[in-house]
């Protein structure tokens, strides 16, 4: 298990003798309560106090001593993300990390912690049962839906509060969630491909048995047969998502009897991969080939640019983070106001991928 500790380097030293609750209370007028439940995310709290109490903490460098709080509430003060072990490189990379970077300044707000914690793939039931059984944490963020995801089960039952990030369509039990609408998306993005002219439209797409991946072949799907055209397994290929995932799909698919004119692809990293097998094949993406990507706007690797590189369904992995997590501590204060649902958007940016269809 790994604690990381989401305070910044002057915050740190303030815990060690500094300004205490009743001295930051007089400074900006407010009573002790109310700081206290500003802090905490309590819902029945303004959000102009909680501004107030936030921007003056910063001003006057207060960050309260976490293990105080803990004492006074008969919480952890901690959140858990259970990271899976595993040869699935979708979860540990450059997207998790600015998640987790998001998630991280919903912490700073509230005073909390964030607890990793690593388990094998298939044992994640029992990395939950442990971290709750310890009393580690407060609440968790769960990630990687799948299909019938038994999760979802298991939480119920623990009684811990949790937000997903992403849904598991098959399952019909309450519980919260933050997500993008990808079937929406990729239906968009689909029409927008089909209005320039291209028919023969292939999909390189997360892994088969990913929720995310599910709603976006949908997405798919029903523009195709909206346009009536009925859509083609051979023009779909699923897996990780990376470079050299996304190349070898693109390869497979520019060399088969049919070639695709445009592609949709569920990353920034496997378009990468698509592009280089563009490429050896003699074709200039926005030109030859047209490609919509899904990229989830981070930090490490923009798709930048007064015109960006990719046409791209944006949406910020980041901002979920951060709503996860602020949706987390609402459930914290007030376990019974939940469960939450919050259904966000992609933004459509035309960059020079695309282009009309070429005989």
């Amino acid at each position: 298990m790994f604690v990381c500790s989401c305070v910044r380097e002057n915050e740190k030293r303030f815990r060690n003798g500094g300004m205490n609750l009743r001295e930051f209370s007089k400074k900006i007028g407010l009573s002790q309560t109310t700081i206290s439940r500003a802090m905490n995310g309590h819902p029945e709290v303004k959000e102009a106090t909680r501004l107030r109490v936030f921007e003056a903490a910063e001003r006057l460098n207060y960050a309260p001593n976490v293990r105080a709080k803990a004492m006074a509430t008969g919480r952890s003060m901690a959140i858990g993300h259970i990271v899976p072990l595993s040869s699935n490189p979708d979860m540990v990379n450059p997207i998790f990390s600015d998640f987790l970077a998001g998630a991280g300044e919903s912490c700073i707000r509230h005073g909390y912690e964030i607890v990793l914690a690593f388990a094998e793939h298939g044992r994640l039931d029992h990395a939950y049962r442990a971290l709750v059984a310890k009393g580690g944490v407060d609440g968790l963020i769960v990630h990687d839906p799948v299909l019938d995801d038994g999760r979802i089960e298991i939480l119920n039952d623990l009684g811990l509060p949790y937000v997903m990030h992403g849904r598991s369509h098959r399952v019909e039990l309450p519980y919260s969630w933050v997500d993008v609408n990808n079937k929406r998306a990729f239906e968009r993005a689909t029409n927008f491909l089909l209005d320039l002219g291209h028919r023969k439209i292939a999909l390189v797409n997360g892994r088969a048995d990913a929720d995310f991946a599910a709603r976006r072949q949908m997405g798919y799907e029903s523009a195709l047969r909206g346009a009536g055209i009925e859509p083609e397994p051979a023009m779909v290929r699923s897996g990780p998502m990376t470079e050299a995932s996304g190349y070898a799909a693109a390869r497979d698919l520019l060399a088969g009897p049919v070639r695709p004119t445009a592609f949709l692809v569920s990353s920034i990293f496997s378009a990468y991969g698509v592009r280089r097998a563009a490429e050896e094949a003699g074709l200039t993406l926005g030109r030859d080939l047209s490609v919509v990507i899904f990229d989830d706007d981070i930090a490490y690797l923009r798709n930048g640019g007064d015109v960006p590189r990719f046409t791209a369904l944006r949406s910020s992995v980041h901002e979920a983070g951060l709503r996860a997590s602020d949706l987390l501590f609402r459930l914290i204060a007030e376990p019974a106001s939940g469960p939450f649902a919050e259904l966000l958007e992609a933004e459509f940016i035309v960059g020079q991928s695309t282009g009309p269809v070429r005989e």
